[in-house]
């Protein structure tokens, strides 16, 4: 890189000869005055300055006092001057030279500041619309070294942020895991009190990013081309998008744990209501059993088997309040296996028997019943929830219809029944947990948990579901997952 410039400086050295010779030449074949060859020389000198600079217009201008003193100056051939007008000629063009030279490239200099101030303004101009494009303040953080680095031309850039004390670069590769470790622990420290500004054996500078008197983060670069007003304006809203992030995370907290708490008050006061129901009835029948006078054998059956039916109740309810804790814990994951469809209808219709007795069912599996890869105990509970939700919303002797089929890149279900249906005000919001509905489909006894557990059941497996009815003439549950027919790359496990 060296002798490429020394080549390049000796290259416009020799030019700027060529072209002074060229004009001497010229100014001596046309026979011109010292006054006109005073003027093209001086001209020279200021056409150098504003275009090379003034290192080569100075060289420039001893080049022309030389050939003006000795072509044009008399007594002419010589580099002596003779008398006043020679010399007083001579220092009027060398202080003009130098004058001219110096006022040219300041105004080269200054707009040379110009154009880098525009172009530094659309740079941060560019850098604040990419940053306004990201929804996700965690995508644009982890974006912001790559775009920085683009966006002004660096080689690579850093971002430490102290709330969760990570570290992005914008070239993993070329920064190498040992200069990431020490750059990560130089702008760790800078967040905790270093010095602001710091330059890096590795060519990097880094800035301690603030908000008021808050660190958030540090920024690194290389090389450090960065003016300190730019770094500043950079350091500025990166600042803002890592203040930003901070607050979105904070409303998200706080909006979790306002959900959490209306949750679990929505929750106790679903299963206190609930669960007092079936075990006032158990209460009533064990009472009535212990005081067996008056009581004749078919009285005490019929106690029995309240205390059966209410038991089975309160353990129906438990059991899904335990699974919807398991969804909202997020600790449920798919585990899955090559399946056929139409076996996963038949178990889910074996399991549901009873509450399906006096129903009539009717099993529709596309052909060829081919496998694909889900969960097949996952969607089993779905069905099962799905299928006893319909029996108990459905009068006997009633239809139940359950189908499966492909559909592009889904495997799509369905259960249809031909009882009331969903009355209209109640169907956007039957998948909402504890909602059981004011009228139609969703009057009759339950925990409203059931469809719930059903939309988190499929949100774990990557599907969704839906709900259509026509009021009197039945309802429609619609799930779907994605479709895969070969092994998956990988699969969560369930406990």
């Amino acid at each position: 890189m060296g002798q490429y410039f020394t080549r390049e400086r000796f290259l416009r050295l020799l030019a700027a000869t060529g072209v002074a010779g060229l004009a001497t030449f010229a100014l001596v074949w046309l026979n011109a005055t010292s006054a006109a060859a005073g003027v093209v020389f001086l001209t020279l000198v200021v056409l150098s300055a504003t275009q090379a600079g003034i290192g080569l217009s100075l060289y420039i201008a001893v080049l022309c006092a030389i050939t003006f003193d000795y072509y044009f100056l008399p007594p002419l051939y010589t580099f002596v001057l003779g008398g006043v007008d020679s010399w007083t000629a001579m220092f009027a063009f060398l202080a003009s030279c130098v004058v001219v030279s110096r006022v040219a490239e300041q105004a080269r200099r200054q707009t040379r500041q110009a154009e880098q101030r525009q172009a530094d303004v659309e740079r941060l101009y560019a850098l604040s619309h990419e940053m306004m494009l990201h929804d996700e303040t965690e995508t644009l953080i982890h974006d912001l070294p790559g775009l920085i680095s683009r966006i002004f031309a660096l080689e690579s850039v850093a971002l430490y942020v102290t709330e969760q004390e990570r570290f992005y670069a914008s070239n993993a590769e070329v920064v190498g895991a040992e200069v990431a470790a020490s750059l990560k622990m130089t702008m760790r420290s800078m967040t905790l009190g270093g010095n602001p500004t710091l330059a890096l054996d590795a060519g990097y500078q880094v800035m301690a990013l603030t908000l008021g008197m808050r660190p958030v983060g540090a920024l690194a670069w290389r090389p450090p081309a960065l003016s300190l007003e730019v770094s500043t304006a950079v350091g500025a809203q990166v600042a803002i998008v890592l203040a930003r992030s901070m607050a979105v995370e904070s409303s998200r907290r706080v909006t979790a744990a306002r959900e959490g708490e209306r949750l679990r008050t929505a929750l106790i006061d679903s299963l206190t209501h609930e669960l007092r129901t079936p075990l006032t009835s158990i209460r009533a029948a064990s009472t009535t059993l212990l005081d067996a006078a008056g009581l004749d054998e078919a009285g005490r059956l019929e106690m029995a088997k309240i205390i059966d039916e209410e038991s089975a109740r309160l353990d129906l309810l438990i059991g899904e309040a335990v699974e919807m804790a398991e969804y909202d814990a997020d600790v449920v994951r798919m585990h899955p296996a090559p399946q056929h469809p139409r076996a996963l209808l038949e178990q889910a219709v074996e399991e549901s028997r009873k509450a399906l007795a006096t129903h009539k069912v009717i099993i529709q599996a596309e052909e060829p019943d081919e496998p694909c890869w889900f969960d097949f105990q996952l969607l089993r509970r779905v069905l099962r929830h799905l299928l006893e939700n319909a029996a108990a919303h459905t009068q006997p002797s009633s239809h139940i219809t359950l189908t499966s089929r492909r559909a592009g890149d889904r495997l799509e279900f369905s259960v249809e029944d031909d009882g009331p249906g969903i009355d209209a005000q109640d169907l956007p919001l039957i998948f909402d947990k504890f909602y059981r509905g004011k009228r139609g489909y969703s009057r009759r006894k339950g925990s409203g948990m059931g469809l719930a557990i059903t939309h988190s059941i499929l949100k774990v497996h990557g599907g969704g579901i839906e709900a259509s009815s026509d009021p009197g003439n039945g309802a429609a549950f619609r799930f779907w997952v994605p479709l895969v027919e070969k092994t998956p790359d990988a699969s969560g496990s369930r406990p």
